[in-house]
Protein backbone atom coordinates (compact mmCIF):
# COMPACT_ATOMS: atom_id res chain seq x y z
CA UNK A 1 0.00 0.00 0.00
CA UNK A 2 1.23 3.77 -0.64
CA UNK A 3 0.06 6.32 0.79
CA UNK A 4 -3.46 8.51 -0.65
CA UNK A 5 -3.25 12.27 -2.22
CA UNK A 6 -5.81 14.26 -2.00
CA UNK A 7 -8.14 14.71 -5.19
CA UNK A 8 -9.18 18.45 -6.09
CA UNK A 9 -11.99 18.39 -9.24
CA UNK A 10 -13.12 21.61 -10.93
CA UNK A 11 -15.63 21.42 -13.75
CA UNK A 12 -16.32 25.52 -14.50
CA UNK A 13 -19.82 23.84 -13.95
CA UNK A 14 -21.35 27.55 -14.87
CA UNK A 15 -19.50 27.85 -17.82
CA UNK A 16 -21.44 25.36 -19.45
CA UNK A 17 -24.62 25.57 -17.84
CA UNK A 18 -24.77 29.12 -19.17
CA UNK A 19 -24.97 27.84 -22.91
CA UNK A 20 -27.92 25.85 -22.23
CA UNK A 21 -31.37 27.26 -23.21
CA UNK A 22 -32.88 29.11 -20.03
CA UNK A 23 -35.42 26.60 -19.11
CA UNK A 24 -32.78 23.79 -19.12
CA UNK A 25 -30.17 25.51 -16.82
CA UNK A 26 -33.11 26.30 -14.72
CA UNK A 27 -34.12 22.51 -14.12
CA UNK A 28 -30.39 21.41 -14.00
CA UNK A 29 -29.72 24.02 -11.18
CA UNK A 30 -32.82 22.88 -9.61
CA UNK A 31 -31.74 19.17 -9.26
CA UNK A 32 -28.65 20.54 -7.41
CA UNK A 33 -26.32 17.49 -8.17
CA UNK A 34 -23.73 19.43 -10.53
CA UNK A 35 -21.07 17.14 -8.82
CA UNK A 36 -22.50 14.29 -10.61
CA UNK A 37 -23.91 15.29 -13.79
CA UNK A 38 -21.60 13.69 -16.81
CA UNK A 39 -23.92 14.81 -19.76
CA UNK A 40 -27.03 17.06 -20.94
CA UNK A 41 -28.84 15.59 -24.49
CA UNK A 42 -30.85 17.66 -26.87
CA UNK A 43 -32.52 15.84 -29.62
CA UNK A 44 -34.94 17.69 -31.91
CA UNK A 45 -38.17 16.65 -31.05
CA UNK A 46 -37.34 14.88 -28.09
CA UNK A 47 -37.60 15.78 -24.32
CA UNK A 48 -34.05 16.68 -22.96
CA UNK A 49 -32.41 15.08 -20.94
CA UNK A 50 -29.64 14.82 -17.71
CA UNK A 51 -27.56 11.50 -17.44
CA UNK A 52 -25.90 11.45 -14.15
CA UNK A 53 -23.90 9.33 -12.70
CA UNK A 54 -26.30 6.73 -11.31
CA UNK A 55 -29.49 7.69 -13.22
CA UNK A 56 -31.07 9.86 -16.21
CA UNK A 57 -33.59 11.95 -15.86
CA UNK A 58 -35.84 14.40 -17.96
CA UNK A 59 -35.50 18.05 -17.42
CA UNK A 60 -38.37 19.25 -19.59
CA UNK A 61 -41.77 18.55 -20.34
CA UNK A 62 -41.07 20.77 -23.76
CA UNK A 63 -39.34 19.07 -26.77
CA UNK A 64 -36.34 19.94 -27.83
CA UNK A 65 -36.68 23.21 -30.91
CA UNK A 66 -34.78 24.46 -33.51
CA UNK A 67 -34.43 27.30 -31.46
CA UNK A 68 -32.99 25.49 -28.79
CA UNK A 69 -30.27 24.30 -30.71
CA UNK A 70 -29.24 26.83 -32.33
CA UNK A 71 -29.21 28.79 -28.69
CA UNK A 72 -26.37 26.49 -27.76
CA UNK A 73 -24.71 26.50 -30.97
CA UNK A 74 -24.52 30.56 -31.32
CA UNK A 75 -22.95 30.56 -27.78
CA UNK A 76 -19.67 27.89 -28.25
CA UNK A 77 -17.15 27.38 -30.38
CA UNK A 78 -17.17 25.90 -34.05
CA UNK A 79 -17.53 22.70 -34.38
CA UNK A 80 -15.01 20.54 -36.53
CA UNK A 81 -14.57 18.10 -38.79
CA UNK A 82 -15.48 15.21 -35.96
CA UNK A 83 -18.64 17.14 -35.33
CA UNK A 84 -17.38 18.55 -31.76
CA UNK A 85 -17.13 21.75 -29.94
CA UNK A 86 -16.00 23.02 -26.83
CA UNK A 87 -16.61 26.37 -24.34
CA UNK A 88 -13.30 28.85 -24.67
CA UNK A 89 -10.82 27.85 -21.47
CA UNK A 90 -13.12 25.18 -20.41
CA UNK A 91 -13.06 21.14 -20.86
CA UNK A 92 -16.35 21.14 -21.71
CA UNK A 93 -17.56 18.94 -25.18
CA UNK A 94 -20.42 19.51 -27.14
CA UNK A 95 -20.84 16.83 -29.97
CA UNK A 96 -23.47 17.46 -32.94
CA UNK A 97 -25.38 15.03 -34.51
CA UNK A 98 -26.48 15.94 -38.07
CA UNK A 99 -29.06 14.84 -40.51
CA UNK A 100 -28.00 13.91 -44.03
CA UNK A 101 -27.90 17.38 -45.31
CA UNK A 102 -26.05 18.65 -42.83
CA UNK A 103 -28.16 20.31 -40.20
CA UNK A 104 -27.41 19.79 -36.25
CA UNK A 105 -30.25 17.65 -34.90
CA UNK A 106 -28.98 16.66 -31.59
CA UNK A 107 -26.57 17.59 -29.29
CA UNK A 108 -24.78 16.23 -26.67
CA UNK A 109 -23.10 18.89 -23.70
CA UNK A 110 -20.53 16.90 -22.12
CA UNK A 111 -19.22 18.11 -18.65
CA UNK A 112 -15.32 18.03 -18.42
CA UNK A 113 -13.67 18.00 -15.79
CA UNK A 114 -9.82 18.45 -14.09
CA UNK A 115 -9.04 16.25 -11.44
CA UNK A 116 -5.83 16.85 -9.89
CA UNK A 117 -4.34 13.81 -7.65
CA UNK A 118 -5.50 10.92 -9.78
CA UNK A 119 -2.04 10.11 -11.08
CA UNK A 120 -0.86 9.22 -7.94
CA UNK A 121 -1.87 5.85 -8.65
CA UNK A 122 -0.18 4.93 -11.16
CA UNK A 123 3.03 8.13 -10.52
CA UNK A 124 5.78 6.00 -10.60
CA UNK A 125 4.94 4.15 -13.92
CA UNK A 126 4.52 7.67 -15.42
CA UNK A 127 7.72 9.10 -14.16
CA UNK A 128 9.93 6.31 -15.27
CA UNK A 129 10.22 7.25 -18.88
CA UNK A 130 8.66 4.38 -20.31
CA UNK A 131 6.21 4.57 -23.22
CA UNK A 132 2.75 3.69 -21.63
CA UNK A 133 -0.35 2.74 -23.16
CA UNK A 134 -4.17 3.35 -21.37
CA UNK A 135 -7.19 1.31 -22.42
CA UNK A 136 -10.46 1.48 -21.21
CA UNK A 137 -13.81 2.20 -22.58
CA UNK A 138 -15.31 5.53 -23.30
CA UNK A 139 -16.25 7.45 -20.14
CA UNK A 140 -13.79 5.41 -17.65
CA UNK A 141 -11.69 8.31 -17.16
CA UNK A 142 -8.59 7.82 -19.59
CA UNK A 143 -8.14 11.34 -20.68
CA UNK A 144 -8.42 12.93 -17.27
CA UNK A 145 -5.29 11.00 -16.40
CA UNK A 146 -3.85 11.84 -19.18
CA UNK A 147 -4.45 15.66 -18.76
CA UNK A 148 -2.70 15.13 -15.10
CA UNK A 149 -0.09 13.04 -16.58
CA UNK A 150 0.85 15.80 -18.74
CA UNK A 151 0.72 18.32 -16.23
CA UNK A 152 3.06 16.23 -13.44
CA UNK A 153 5.52 15.89 -16.17
CA UNK A 154 5.62 19.21 -17.58
CA UNK A 155 7.05 20.03 -14.46
CA UNK A 156 10.15 18.34 -14.74
CA UNK A 157 10.02 17.78 -18.86
CA UNK A 158 9.22 18.91 -22.35
CA UNK A 159 5.70 17.75 -23.02
CA UNK A 160 4.13 18.25 -25.74
CA UNK A 161 0.00 17.55 -26.24
CA UNK A 162 -1.18 16.71 -29.64
CA UNK A 163 -4.83 17.38 -28.57
CA UNK A 164 -7.31 16.37 -31.62
CA UNK A 165 -10.16 17.43 -30.41
CA UNK A 166 -9.63 20.52 -27.79
CA UNK A 167 -10.38 17.56 -24.99
CA UNK A 168 -7.35 17.26 -23.21
CA UNK A 169 -6.13 21.13 -23.36
CA UNK A 170 -10.05 22.82 -23.58
CA UNK A 171 -11.09 25.18 -26.20
CA UNK A 172 -9.72 28.47 -27.61
CA UNK A 173 -6.09 29.34 -28.52
CA UNK A 174 -5.20 29.49 -24.52
CA UNK A 175 -5.21 25.81 -23.02
CA UNK A 176 -6.76 25.35 -19.53
CA UNK A 177 -4.59 25.40 -16.51
CA UNK A 178 -5.05 21.52 -15.81
CA UNK A 179 -2.53 20.77 -18.07
CA UNK A 180 0.28 22.89 -16.06
CA UNK A 181 3.26 24.09 -18.15
CA UNK A 182 2.76 21.41 -21.06
CA UNK A 183 2.66 22.65 -24.76
CA UNK A 184 -0.40 21.86 -26.78
CA UNK A 185 -0.84 21.46 -30.27
CA UNK A 186 -4.03 21.31 -31.95
CA UNK A 187 -5.01 19.25 -34.82
CA UNK A 188 -7.34 20.93 -38.34
CA UNK A 189 -9.07 17.83 -38.78
CA UNK A 190 -8.71 14.30 -36.95
CA UNK A 191 -7.78 12.54 -40.10
CA UNK A 192 -4.15 15.00 -39.90
CA UNK A 193 -3.44 13.26 -36.00
CA UNK A 194 -0.55 11.36 -38.00
CA UNK A 195 0.87 14.48 -39.26
CA UNK A 196 0.80 16.67 -36.33
CA UNK A 197 2.45 13.89 -34.10
CA UNK A 198 5.26 13.47 -36.19
CA UNK A 199 5.23 17.28 -36.52
CA UNK A 200 5.97 17.71 -32.52
CA UNK A 201 8.74 15.99 -32.86
CA UNK A 202 10.72 17.38 -35.37
CA UNK A 203 9.70 20.78 -34.40
CA UNK A 204 9.64 21.08 -31.08
CA UNK A 205 12.22 18.58 -29.21
CA UNK A 206 9.67 17.51 -26.56
CA UNK A 207 10.98 14.74 -24.00
CA UNK A 208 7.09 13.66 -24.05
CA UNK A 209 4.23 13.30 -26.34
CA UNK A 210 0.83 12.91 -25.07
CA UNK A 211 -1.71 11.89 -27.46
CA UNK A 212 -5.78 11.00 -26.79
CA UNK A 213 -7.06 8.30 -29.09
CA UNK A 214 -5.31 6.57 -31.45
CA UNK A 215 -7.18 4.78 -33.54
CA UNK A 216 -6.38 4.78 -36.95
CA UNK A 217 -3.44 2.92 -38.90
CA UNK A 218 -1.26 6.05 -39.64
CA UNK A 219 -1.54 6.73 -36.11
CA UNK A 220 -0.67 3.70 -35.02
CA UNK A 221 2.85 3.98 -37.31
CA UNK A 222 3.44 7.81 -35.83
CA UNK A 223 3.06 6.49 -32.43
CA UNK A 224 6.08 3.51 -33.64
CA UNK A 225 8.17 6.23 -35.25
CA UNK A 226 8.06 8.73 -32.09
CA UNK A 227 8.76 5.51 -30.01
CA UNK A 228 12.17 4.67 -32.27
CA UNK A 229 13.18 8.25 -31.77
CA UNK A 230 13.48 7.94 -27.80
CA UNK A 231 10.86 10.29 -27.27
CA UNK A 232 8.03 9.25 -24.05
CA UNK A 233 4.99 8.40 -25.40
CA UNK A 234 2.02 8.31 -23.63
CA UNK A 235 -1.28 7.66 -25.17
CA UNK A 236 -4.94 5.70 -25.12
CA UNK A 237 -6.87 3.83 -27.27
CA UNK A 238 -10.65 2.06 -26.84
CA UNK A 239 -10.88 -1.28 -25.34
CA UNK A 240 -10.84 -3.09 -22.34
CA UNK A 241 -7.97 -5.84 -22.28
CA UNK A 242 -5.06 -6.47 -23.99
CA UNK A 243 -7.04 -9.28 -25.55
CA UNK A 244 -8.93 -6.87 -27.00
CA UNK A 245 -6.26 -4.74 -28.43
CA UNK A 246 -4.98 -7.95 -30.05
CA UNK A 247 -8.03 -8.80 -31.50
CA UNK A 248 -7.77 -4.95 -33.15
CA UNK A 249 -6.23 -5.55 -36.35
CA UNK A 250 -5.77 -1.66 -36.84
CA UNK A 251 -4.26 -1.12 -33.16
CA UNK A 252 -2.54 -4.69 -32.63
CA UNK A 253 0.49 -2.86 -33.85
CA UNK A 254 0.84 -0.66 -30.98
CA UNK A 255 1.82 -4.53 -28.94
CA UNK A 256 3.45 -5.47 -31.32
CA UNK A 257 0.89 -7.15 -33.58
CA UNK A 258 0.59 -10.98 -34.46
CA UNK A 259 1.28 -13.05 -37.36
CA UNK A 260 1.09 -16.71 -38.37
CA UNK A 261 4.72 -18.48 -38.68
CA UNK A 262 5.39 -22.06 -39.85
CA UNK A 263 8.15 -23.65 -37.27
CA UNK A 264 10.76 -26.46 -39.23
CA UNK A 265 9.91 -29.97 -37.71
CA UNK A 266 12.98 -29.69 -35.36
CA UNK A 267 11.84 -26.27 -33.89
CA UNK A 268 8.04 -27.96 -33.43
CA UNK A 269 9.59 -30.65 -31.99
CA UNK A 270 11.35 -29.04 -29.47
CA UNK A 271 8.34 -26.92 -28.65
CA UNK A 272 5.84 -30.01 -28.24
CA UNK A 273 3.42 -28.13 -30.54
CA UNK A 274 1.83 -28.01 -34.45
CA UNK A 275 4.12 -26.07 -36.93
CA UNK A 276 1.63 -23.47 -37.65
CA UNK A 277 1.47 -20.88 -34.83
CA UNK A 278 0.96 -17.10 -33.72
CA UNK A 279 3.74 -15.17 -32.98
CA UNK A 280 4.24 -11.55 -31.92
CA UNK A 281 5.74 -10.08 -35.05
CA UNK A 282 7.92 -7.26 -33.54
CA UNK A 283 8.69 -5.50 -30.29
CA UNK A 284 5.80 -3.37 -29.03
CA UNK A 285 6.18 0.12 -29.34
CA UNK A 286 4.43 0.50 -25.95
CA UNK A 287 6.35 -0.50 -23.03
CA UNK A 288 3.74 -0.99 -19.94
CA UNK A 289 -0.37 -0.86 -20.64
CA UNK A 290 -2.47 0.44 -18.15
CA UNK A 291 -6.59 -1.13 -18.51
CA UNK A 292 -8.52 0.96 -16.69
CA UNK A 293 -11.36 -1.39 -15.29
CA UNK A 294 -12.86 2.14 -13.36
CA UNK A 295 -11.87 4.99 -11.80
CA UNK A 296 -10.70 3.76 -8.92
CA UNK A 297 -9.32 -0.07 -10.30
CA UNK A 298 -6.68 -0.44 -12.57
CA UNK A 299 -4.81 -3.64 -14.24
CA UNK A 300 -0.92 -3.15 -14.90
CA UNK A 301 1.06 -5.13 -17.37
CA UNK A 302 4.83 -3.98 -16.82
CA UNK A 303 5.99 -5.85 -19.94
CA UNK A 304 3.80 -5.55 -22.61
CA UNK A 305 5.92 -7.94 -25.06
CA UNK A 306 6.09 -10.60 -22.38
CA UNK A 307 2.41 -10.32 -21.90
CA UNK A 308 1.57 -10.88 -25.56
CA UNK A 309 3.73 -13.64 -25.76
CA UNK A 310 1.89 -15.33 -22.66
CA UNK A 311 -1.59 -14.71 -24.28
CA UNK A 312 -0.30 -16.44 -27.75
CA UNK A 313 1.10 -19.45 -25.88
CA UNK A 314 -2.22 -19.72 -23.42
CA UNK A 315 -0.31 -18.53 -20.44
CA UNK A 316 -2.00 -17.43 -17.76
CA UNK A 317 -1.39 -13.73 -17.23
CA UNK A 318 -0.27 -12.15 -13.90
CA UNK A 319 -0.36 -8.68 -14.05
CA UNK A 320 -0.44 -6.31 -11.07
CA UNK A 321 -3.58 -4.64 -9.48
CA UNK A 322 -3.31 -1.32 -8.52
CA UNK A 323 -6.85 0.63 -6.78
CA UNK A 324 -7.68 3.38 -4.41
CA UNK A 325 -10.17 2.33 -1.62
CA UNK A 326 -12.54 4.36 0.13
CA UNK A 327 -10.30 6.41 2.04
CA UNK A 328 -8.05 7.13 -0.71
CA UNK A 329 -5.28 5.11 0.03
CA UNK A 330 -3.96 3.26 -3.31
CA UNK A 331 -3.15 -0.34 -2.82
CA UNK A 332 -1.12 -2.31 -5.24
CA UNK A 333 -1.12 -6.18 -5.60
CA UNK A 334 2.30 -7.40 -7.26
CA UNK A 335 2.09 -10.17 -9.67
CA UNK A 336 3.29 -13.40 -7.93
CA UNK A 337 6.49 -14.52 -8.92
CA UNK A 338 6.65 -16.70 -12.24
CA UNK A 339 5.91 -20.58 -12.23
CA UNK A 340 8.55 -22.90 -12.70
CA UNK A 341 8.57 -23.80 -16.94
CA UNK A 342 5.79 -26.41 -18.36
CA UNK A 343 7.51 -29.68 -18.64
CA UNK A 344 5.82 -29.71 -22.56
CA UNK A 345 5.65 -25.95 -23.58
CA UNK A 346 2.47 -25.90 -26.02
CA UNK A 347 2.07 -23.22 -28.43
CA UNK A 348 -1.20 -22.53 -28.44
CA UNK A 349 -3.77 -19.76 -30.00
CA UNK A 350 -5.27 -16.63 -28.43
CA UNK A 351 -7.29 -17.52 -25.15
CA UNK A 352 -10.42 -15.85 -26.06
CA UNK A 353 -10.17 -18.90 -28.94
CA UNK A 354 -7.96 -21.36 -27.45
CA UNK A 355 -9.59 -24.85 -27.49
CA UNK A 356 -6.90 -26.18 -25.32
CA UNK A 357 -6.37 -26.07 -22.00
CA UNK A 358 -3.13 -24.75 -20.00
CA UNK A 359 -0.82 -26.53 -17.82
CA UNK A 360 -0.45 -24.13 -14.62
CA UNK A 361 2.89 -26.60 -13.41
CA UNK A 362 5.46 -28.19 -14.38
CA UNK A 363 5.52 -32.13 -12.99
CA UNK A 364 3.70 -34.52 -15.97
CA UNK A 365 1.71 -37.70 -14.00
CA UNK A 366 3.25 -40.99 -14.53
CA UNK A 367 1.39 -42.19 -17.64
CA UNK A 368 1.89 -45.87 -16.73
CA UNK A 369 -0.97 -46.01 -14.54
CA UNK A 370 -4.48 -45.03 -13.67
CA UNK A 371 -4.69 -40.73 -12.88
CA UNK A 372 -6.56 -39.60 -9.92
CA UNK A 373 -8.08 -36.20 -11.13
CA UNK A 374 -9.28 -34.20 -8.24
CA UNK A 375 -11.96 -31.94 -10.67
CA UNK A 376 -12.70 -28.15 -8.55
CA UNK A 377 -16.01 -26.51 -10.55
CA UNK A 378 -16.23 -29.09 -13.72
CA UNK A 379 -18.97 -31.31 -14.30
CA UNK A 380 -17.43 -35.24 -13.22
CA UNK A 381 -20.05 -37.28 -15.64
CA UNK A 382 -18.28 -34.82 -18.05
CA UNK A 383 -14.98 -35.69 -17.14
CA UNK A 384 -15.63 -39.44 -17.06
CA UNK A 385 -17.17 -39.47 -20.72
CA UNK A 386 -13.95 -38.12 -22.29
CA UNK A 387 -12.04 -40.00 -20.23
CA UNK A 388 -14.05 -43.10 -21.84
CA UNK A 389 -14.23 -41.01 -25.71
CA UNK A 390 -10.14 -41.91 -25.38
CA UNK A 391 -10.22 -44.72 -23.58
CA UNK A 392 -7.90 -43.74 -20.99
CA UNK A 393 -7.66 -44.70 -17.13
CA UNK A 394 -9.21 -41.81 -14.86
CA UNK A 395 -10.16 -42.15 -11.13
CA UNK A 396 -12.17 -39.05 -9.74
CA UNK A 397 -10.00 -38.30 -6.64
CA UNK A 398 -12.45 -37.41 -3.49
CA UNK A 399 -9.74 -35.68 -1.67
CA UNK A 400 -6.71 -33.49 -3.10
CA UNK A 401 -4.76 -35.96 -0.91
CA UNK A 402 -5.20 -38.86 -3.52
CA UNK A 403 -5.28 -36.37 -6.64
CA UNK A 404 -1.96 -36.84 -9.42
CA UNK A 405 -3.91 -33.87 -11.34
CA UNK A 406 -6.44 -30.98 -10.47
CA UNK A 407 -9.02 -30.16 -13.18
CA UNK A 408 -10.82 -26.86 -12.77
CA UNK A 409 -12.23 -23.65 -14.67
CA UNK A 410 -10.34 -20.65 -15.61
CA UNK A 411 -12.67 -18.65 -13.48
CA UNK A 412 -12.01 -20.75 -10.63
CA UNK A 413 -8.08 -20.57 -11.37
CA UNK A 414 -8.37 -16.95 -11.18
CA UNK A 415 -10.03 -16.29 -7.63
CA UNK A 416 -6.96 -19.22 -5.98
CA UNK A 417 -9.46 -20.83 -4.00
CA UNK A 418 -7.67 -23.03 -0.75
CA UNK A 419 -7.81 -26.46 -2.97
CA UNK A 420 -6.09 -24.80 -5.97
CA UNK A 421 -3.47 -22.47 -3.73
CA UNK A 422 -3.10 -26.16 -1.89
CA UNK A 423 -2.86 -27.95 -5.15
CA UNK A 424 0.20 -25.55 -5.82
CA UNK A 425 1.77 -25.95 -2.45
CA UNK A 426 1.68 -29.15 -3.00
CA UNK A 427 3.39 -29.64 -6.45
CA UNK A 428 0.26 -31.18 -8.08
CA UNK A 429 -0.31 -30.39 -11.50
CA UNK A 430 -3.26 -27.82 -12.32
CA UNK A 431 -4.78 -27.88 -15.24
CA UNK A 432 -7.01 -24.79 -16.45
CA UNK A 433 -10.39 -25.22 -18.42
CA UNK A 434 -11.43 -22.72 -20.67
CA UNK A 435 -15.49 -24.18 -20.54
CA UNK A 436 -16.81 -26.87 -18.85
CA UNK A 437 -17.35 -29.02 -21.78
CA UNK A 438 -16.56 -32.86 -23.10
CA UNK A 439 -14.39 -31.19 -25.82
CA UNK A 440 -12.05 -28.92 -23.41
CA UNK A 441 -11.84 -31.95 -21.17
CA UNK A 442 -10.67 -34.45 -23.81
CA UNK A 443 -8.02 -31.71 -24.74
CA UNK A 444 -6.79 -31.97 -21.36
CA UNK A 445 -6.55 -35.54 -21.18
CA UNK A 446 -4.61 -35.67 -24.66
CA UNK A 447 -2.08 -33.82 -22.52
CA UNK A 448 -1.99 -35.57 -19.54
CA UNK A 449 -1.68 -39.05 -20.96
CA UNK A 450 0.55 -37.39 -23.62
CA UNK A 451 -1.89 -38.97 -26.90
CA UNK A 452 0.07 -37.97 -29.88
CA UNK A 453 -1.22 -35.54 -32.15
CA UNK A 454 -2.85 -35.70 -35.50
CA UNK A 455 -0.24 -37.23 -38.05
CA UNK A 456 1.32 -34.08 -39.94
CA UNK A 457 0.01 -35.09 -43.49
CA UNK A 458 -3.57 -34.60 -42.11
CA UNK A 459 -2.33 -31.13 -40.51
CA UNK A 460 -0.86 -30.03 -43.71
CA UNK A 461 -3.92 -31.16 -45.65
CA UNK A 462 -6.08 -29.18 -43.66
CA UNK A 463 -4.02 -26.07 -43.38
CA UNK A 464 -3.39 -26.16 -47.31
CA UNK A 465 -7.65 -26.10 -47.57
CA UNK A 466 -7.72 -23.30 -44.71
CA UNK A 467 -5.12 -21.33 -47.07
CA UNK A 468 -7.29 -21.61 -50.11
CA UNK A 469 -10.53 -20.92 -48.60
CA UNK A 470 -9.07 -17.75 -47.40
CA UNK A 471 -8.02 -16.63 -50.83
CA UNK A 472 -11.15 -17.18 -52.08
CA UNK A 473 -13.16 -14.94 -49.70
CA UNK A 474 -10.34 -12.69 -49.99
CA UNK A 475 -11.14 -12.58 -54.39
CA UNK A 476 -14.73 -12.37 -53.39
CA UNK A 477 -16.45 -15.41 -51.96
CA UNK A 478 -18.55 -14.37 -49.44
CA UNK A 479 -18.03 -17.71 -47.17
CA UNK A 480 -16.08 -20.97 -47.17
CA UNK A 481 -17.24 -24.09 -45.17
CA UNK A 482 -13.93 -26.52 -44.66
CA UNK A 483 -14.04 -30.21 -44.01
CA UNK A 484 -15.21 -31.63 -40.58
CA UNK A 485 -11.50 -31.67 -38.18
CA UNK A 486 -10.57 -32.49 -34.69
CA UNK A 487 -10.55 -29.64 -32.11
CA UNK A 488 -6.75 -28.95 -32.53
CA UNK A 489 -6.61 -28.62 -36.24
CA UNK A 490 -9.82 -26.50 -36.24
CA UNK A 491 -7.75 -23.98 -33.59
CA UNK A 492 -4.83 -23.77 -36.08
CA UNK A 493 -7.38 -22.99 -39.18
CA UNK A 494 -8.71 -20.25 -36.86
CA UNK A 495 -5.56 -18.86 -36.60
CA UNK A 496 -4.71 -18.61 -39.94
CA UNK A 497 -8.02 -16.58 -40.53
CA UNK A 498 -7.63 -14.48 -37.95
CA UNK A 499 -3.79 -13.53 -39.21
CA UNK A 500 -5.98 -12.65 -42.92
CA UNK A 501 -7.99 -10.54 -40.86
CA UNK A 502 -11.22 -12.82 -41.27
CA UNK A 503 -13.90 -13.90 -39.66
CA UNK A 504 -14.33 -17.95 -38.71
CA UNK A 505 -16.36 -19.52 -36.28
CA UNK A 506 -16.87 -23.67 -35.63
CA UNK A 507 -20.01 -25.61 -36.98
CA UNK A 508 -21.61 -28.75 -36.53
CA UNK A 509 -21.55 -31.53 -33.52
CA UNK A 510 -18.65 -33.94 -33.20
CA UNK A 511 -17.35 -35.38 -35.04
CA UNK A 512 -18.65 -33.36 -37.95
CA UNK A 513 -17.86 -30.09 -36.60
CA UNK A 514 -15.97 -27.78 -39.03
CA UNK A 515 -14.73 -24.78 -39.57
CA UNK A 516 -16.33 -21.57 -41.78
CA UNK A 517 -14.50 -18.39 -42.44
CA UNK A 518 -16.03 -15.46 -44.03
CA UNK A 519 -15.60 -11.50 -44.18
CA UNK A 520 -16.71 -9.49 -41.12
Amino acid sequence: MIGSMQQKITDDLDALLAVLPPHIEAALREANRGDELIEVVMDLGRLPEARFTDQEITLSDKEITEQDLQYVIDRIGEFTDDNRAGIERTLHRISAIRNRKGRIIGLTCRVGRAVYGTIDIVQDIIESGKNILLLGRPGVGKTTMLREAARVLAEKKRVVIVDTSNEIGGDGDIPHPAIGRARRMQVATPSLQHEVMIEAVENHMPEVIIIDEIGRELEAAAARTIAERGVQLIGTAHGNTLENLLLNPTLSDLVGGIESVTLSDEEARRRGTQKSVLERRAPPTFDVLIEIQDRQHLVVHHDVAAAVDALLRGRELHPEIRYRDAEGKVHIERAPAPEPAEARRQEMTLPWASERPQVSQVSVPDLKRTVHIYPYGIGQNRLRQAAANLHVPVVIAKDLKEADVVMTLKNYYRKRPQPIAEAQRRGIPVYVLRSNTVTQMESCLADIFQIPAQPADTLAEAIAEAEEAIRKVLNGAPAVDLRPQSAEIRRQQHQLARAANLISHSYGREPFRHVRIYRG
